[in-house]
């Protein structure tokens, strides 16, 4: 493994295993919507929205632009979903779920590519 996948691993890993105060991808303070409080509420799902939060980061920067574009798309439309779920633990852990097995997916096939 090359040192430049040693940084972004890391990262991952370490937002992983950090127990947040405040959700990754949007500020607890200023949760409005019952799926963002129901994820702020909820250490688990604050853990898989920091995870998920830190690899669609990193995969934005180390995907090419047509890459980039569909992984944004993608993002949008999964947003939507968790919105549908609103303050239902379940469903929000089944929609982080799904997404992040997609963004582990994408991470590993753009790892095993190597450095270009």
């Amino acid at each position: 493994m090359s040192p430049r996948w040693i940084v972004p691993i890391a990262l991952v890993l370490a937002a992983a295993g950090a127990g947040s105060a405040q959700a990754a991808s949007f500020p607890c303070a200023k949760a409005e919507a019952p799926d963002e409080r129901a994820v702020c509420a909820n250490l688990p799902l604050n853990d898989l929205d920091v995870e998920m939060a830190v690899r669609f980061e990193i995969l934005k920067d180390l995907l090419p632009m047509g890459g980039r574009g569909k992984l944004r798309d993608d993002q949008e439309a999964w947003l939507a979903e968790r919105r549908s779920c609103g303050a239902d633990t379940a469903c929000l852990r089944q929609a982080y779920e799904t997404r992040l097995k997609t963004l582990r997916a994408v991470f590993s096939e753009f790892a095993k590519q190597g450095p270009q």
